[in-house]
C-alpha cells in the first residue's frame, strides 16, 4: 500500500450511521465519494475528515484566537491519520447584503478598481474612490445602493378602515401593539373615523406629520410626533425582507416599492466617478459585463501604468469563466446566486493559491451545472489535484465518478441500511462491482415514450426580465414540463420570475432553509408528534406533555437536548452526552410508559420508514407515508432539521404538499443530492402530482429526469447575453433528435455511460 502518509487514513468511524467505516484516501489524487441519498457519505466526508482536519487546525492555535474560530467537535474514530489542512467548499448560499456582490466576494471588484484608478481618464482618484461602498464614490441620493425605496401607502393603509379597525395593514402597527399606540393615544385622530373620511390636514398629520407642532401629540413622554411615513421609513425602508421572517417578511415586500434610482441609473456611483472612463466605458458600465466578456475587453486594454493591474484582473476573470461563471457579472448581488454558483464563487479564491499538500473537500460541485459544464469542473478538480493538493468529493455525477483516480462508495442503502463500504478503490475496477453506483453508470438514461398531453395551458408572453429575449412559451397542465439549457441560460428568470408571476397560486419549492430551530426534527414538522404524545397519553393514562423534551417530559439537567454544552471560557467548548439521560433527552418518569413495547425515545430514534411500519394510526400514518413517498424513509423521526442538505429540506416541503388539490408545483433542481436510484422514486411522485391534474415544472439538468418528462423546454443556446431564446420544445423522444446542447448530451446518455 505504500508510505502511510500517503494516505489519509480513517479507521472505525462512526459519524451518525458509519458502521466502524476503514477506509484510506490516497494524497494528491482526487477522491469520490458516492452512494445513495443518507447513505452516510456525508457524515464520512464532512463529519469526519473535513471535521477532525479544521480542529486539528485550529488546536495549532492560541486559546485566545480558538476562541474566535468556528468550533468543531471530534468525530466518532478510532483514527484519523495523514490529515492535511482543509479548505471545505460547501453549497452554502452566500447571502451577505445589498452592498454584496460577486466582483466584492471574489476581489474582481477591488482588482477594477486599480485598474481604473491607473488608467482611468480623466484621473478621479485612488481605487478608493471607485467603490459604490465608500462614501467618495458612491451616489449621493441611494448611498451606493442603486435603488430607492419608497412606502406604498395604498398598501400600508386600508381607508375603508379607521384606526381602531385595524386601518396600518402592517404587523407590528396592529390594533393594541405599541405603534399602533403611538397614534391612537397621540389625540389627534377620531380612532373610530375611516381614513377615507379624515380632512387634508389629519391625513398630512397621521402619514407626515405636517401640521403638528413640537409637543403637540406627545406619546409617553417623547420629545415630538413623527409621522407614519417618515417613522416607516426611518425603521424598515432600508430592511431587506429577506433578511425578515414569515409575516413581517410579507409586508416588507408587500408595502416597500423599489426602483432603481434616478440619479445614478442604478450604478450606484456619483456623476464624477462616472465620468472617468476606460476604453470608453465607466466602471458601472465595466461591472455589467457578462465575466466572459469582461475578459475579453480587459485583455485588449493598452495601458503601460496599469499592467500589472491589468494582467492580474484577467488572470481572476479567466479563472471565473473555467469555473464556469463566464455568464454573471461582477455587479450580480449574491444574494441571487444559487448554491452551486456560491459554491463556484468561493471556489475562485483558490485557484490562483500557490498552496500545496491542501485537503480540499467539495460537496456536489456538479449542482446547477448543465451536463455541457462538466467537463469544465472536473478539469478544475484535476487542476486542483496537480497542484499537489488532495481533492476529496462528494458527488452523483457519472462523468465526475469517472473522472476520479479512486473511488469510495457508501451503501448499500440510506440511514440504518447505510454506512458500509461497498466499493474502494480506481474507477475501472468498479466494473462488475454488483453497487448501486457501478449500475447507475452503465445503465443507459431512459426516454418516456408515451407522454401526457395535458390538460390545459400555462403561458409566459414576450418575457425580457434578465437575459430572457421576448420569451413566449406554453407549459402544459396535469404533465410534467422539464426546463432546462446550461447555466445562465435564463431558465430560473422564466419559471421562478416571470411563470410565477403570471401565475402566483404556484406552489414553488426550492432548496432554502425550513425557518425552524434546531429542536425541531421531520416530526414536529410534519405535525405528527402531537398525535403520537396523544397516544402516549392515552395508553398510558398520563398527561400529554410528558411526553414532550420541551415540556414536562424533558431531562432537567439537559433541557431535553441530550448534550450538555459545557463554556470554557477560552477553550474549546466541551460537548457531552448528558449522563443523566444518556442521550435520550427524556426523564425517567417519561421512559417509563411505553406504545407496543416502545417508549418515546425510541420513536424518535426511529427512521420515519421504521415509524411508518410501527403507527397504523392514520392521524401519524399519513403524513410519514408522504416522506417516505418523497424518498426520506431513511431519515430519522426525531432527526434535527437543521442536519439536511438543501435536497432534503425541498423533499420534506413536497411531503407537505403532496394532499393538496391539483395546482401548480414549481421545483428548482429537485435531484440535487440524489443518487441515480432516488432520482427514479422522485419522478414517481411527480408522475403522481400530474395524474392528480397538477402542472410539475422542474428546473433540471439531471437527463434521467429530463427522460422522464412530458415536456420539455431548452433555453440557450448559451449563457447570459447569448441565451434567453427558446431553443427547442417538444417531447423528450424528440429531444433525441434535436441539435441542442441538451440534445447533444441527452443523446450520449442514452448510449449508455460506462
Amino acid at each position: 500500500m505504500g508510505s502511510p502518509h500517503e494516505y489519509v487514513r480513517i479507521r472505525g468511524a462512526r459519524e451518525n450511521n458509519l458502521r466502524s467505516v476503514d477506509v484510506d484516501v490516497p494524497k494528491r489524487h482526487l477522491t469520490v465519494v458516492t452512494g445513495v441519498s443518507g447513505s452516510g457519505k456525508s457524515s464520512l466526508v464532512f463529519g469526519t475528515v473535513a471535521a477532525e482536519a479544521q480542529r486539528q487546525l485550529n488546536d495549532t492555535f492560541t486559546a485566545f484566537a480558538r476562541n474566535r474560530l468556528p468550533q468543531y467537535g471530534q468525530p466518532e474514530a478510532d483514527l484519523l491519520d495523514g490529515l492535511s489542512p482543509a479548505v471545505v467548499v460547501d453549497q452554502r448560499r452566500l447571502g451577505g447584503n445589498a452592498r454584496s456582490t460577486v466582483g466584492t466576494v471574489t476581489d474582481a471588484s477591488a482588482m477594477l478598481r486599480l485598474v481604473y484608478s491607473r488608467a482611468g481618464e480623466p484621473w478621479t482618484g485612488y481605487s478608493h474612490v471607485f467603490s459604490f461602498n465608500d462614501p467618495e464614490g458612491m451616489c449621493p441620493d441611494c448611498q451606493g445602493l442603486g435603488q430607492r425605496s419608497h412606502i406604498d401607502t395604498t398598501q400600508l393603509l386600508d381607508t375603508s378602515l379607521s384606526l381602531n379597525e385595524g386601518a396600518i395593514r402592517f404587523p407590528t402597527f396592529a390594533v393594541g401593539n405599541v405603534f399602533w399606540q403611538y397614534y391612537a393615544e397621540s389625540g389627534l385622530f377620531d380612532n373610530d373615523r375611516r381614513l377615507r373620511d379624515y380632512t387634508t390636514e389629519e391625513w398630512n398629520a397621521l402619514l407626515w406629520g405636517t401640521g403638528v407642532g413640537r409637543g403637540s401629540g406627545r406619546v409617553r413622554g417623547q420629545p415630538a410626533y413623527e409621522g407614519l411615513i417618515p417613522r416607516m421609513e426611518r425603521v424598515y425602508l432600508h430592511k431587506d425582507p429577506e433578511q425578515k421572517k414569515g409575516e413581517l417578511r410579507e409586508a416588507l415586500r408587500r408595502v416597500v416599492v423599489r426602483a432603481t434610482c434616478p440619479s445614478c441609473g442604478g450604478a450606484r456611483l456619483n456623476p464624477r466617478v462616472l465620468d472617468c472612463r476606460v476604453a470608453g466605458l465607466s466602471i458601472a458600465e465595466a461591472a455589467a459585463m457578462p465575466v466572459a466578456e469582461l475578459a475579453a475587453w480587459v485583455a485588449d486594454i493598452d495601458a503601460p501604468q496599469a499592467k500589472t493591474a491589468v494582467d492580474a484582473l484577467l488572470e481572476r476573470l479567466t479563472q471565473m469563466v473555467t469555473i464556469g461563471l463566464g455568464y454573471v457579472s461582477p455587479d450580480r448581488p449574491t444574494t441571487t446566486l444559487s448554491g452551486g454558483e456560491s459554491q463556484r464563487v468561493r471556489m475562485v479564491r483558490h485557484l490562483g493559491s500557490s498552496l500545496t499538500d491542501m485537503l480540499y473537500v467539495l460537496d456536489e460541485p456538479t449542482v446547477g451545472l448543465h451536463p455541457a459544464n462538466v467537463a469544465d469542473m472536473t478539469h478544475l478538480l484535476h487542476r486542483l489535484r496537480d497542484n499537489g493538493n488532495t481533492v476529496l468529493v462528494v458527488e452523483h455525477d457519472a462523468d465526475v465518478i469517472a473522472a476520479a483516480d479512486h473511488v469510495v462508495e457508501i451503501g448499500p442503502g440510506a440511514g440504518n441500511d447505510g454506512g458500509r463500504v461497498t466499493f474502494q478503490g480506481p474507477y475501472q475496477d468498479l466494473a462488475g462491482s454488483g453497487t448501486a453506483t457501478e449500475r447507475a453508470v452503465r445503465t443507459p438514461c431512459r426516454v418516456k415514450e408515451e407522454v401526457r398531453a395535458g390538460g390545459g395551458e400555462l403561458t409566459v408572453t414576450g418575457a425580457r426580465a434578465h437575459n430572457l429575449r421576448g420569451v413566449s412559451v406554453s407549459l402544459p397542465t396535469g404533465a410534467v414540463t422539464a426546463v432546462v439549457g446550461v447555466a445562465g441560460s435564463g431558465k430560473s428568470t422564466l419559471v421562478n420570475d416571470e411563470l410565477c408571476r403570471l401565475h402566483p397560486d404556484a406552489v414553488v419549492l426550492d432548496q432554502g432553509g425550513l425557518h425552524v430551530s434546531r429542536r425541531s426534527n421531520p416530526a414536529s414538522y410534519l405535525g405528527v408528534l402531537d398525535p403520537i404524545r396523544s397516544l402516549f397519553a392515552r395508553e398510558n393514562r398520563a398527561e400529554a406533555s410528558l411526553f414532550s423534551p420541551n415540556s414536562a417530559g424533558g431531562c432537567p439537567d439537559c433541557d431535553g437536548q441530550g448534550l450538555i454544552h459545557t463554556d470554557l471560557a477560552f477553550l474549546d467548548p466541551v460537548t457531552t452526552v448528558c449522563e443523566t439521560c444518556e442521550g435520550r433527552r427524556f426523564t425517567g418518569e417519561a421512559l417509563s410508559h411505553t406504545v407496543r413495547g416502545a417508549t418515546i425515545a425510541d420513536v424518535l430514534e426511529m427512521s420515519i420508514a421504521e415509524a411508518h411500519a410501527f403507527f397504523p394510526e392514520p392521524a401519524v400514518r399519513r403524513p410519514l407515508t408522504s416522506l417516505v413517498t418523497v424518498g426520506l424513509g431513511y431519515l430519522g423521526l426525531g432527526q434535527p432539521l437543521t442536519t439536511l442538505s438543501g435536497g432534503e429540506r425541498q423533499r420534506v416541503k413536497l411531503a407537505t404538499e403532496l394532499a393538496t388539490p391539483a395546482r401548480t408545483f414549481v421545483f428548482d433542481e429537485p435531484t440535487t443530492g440524489l443518487h441515480r436510484d432516488d432520482t427514479a422514486s422522485l419522478t414517481g411522485v411527480f408522475d403522481h402530482l400530474a395524474d392528480n391534474g397538477a402542472a410539475v415544472v422542474v428546473i433540471e439538468h439531471n437527463l434521467d429526469m429530463v427522460g422522464a418528462s412530458d415536456w420539455v423546454v431548452e433555453l440557450g443556446p448559451g449563457a447570459g447575453d447569448d441565451g434567453g431564446r427558446v431553443v427547442f420544445t417538444g417531447t423528450p423522444r424528440q429531444l433525441l433528435e434535436a441539435d441542442t446542447v441538451t440534445g447533444e448530451h441527452f443523446r450520449r446518455a442514452r448510449a449508455g455511460r460506462g
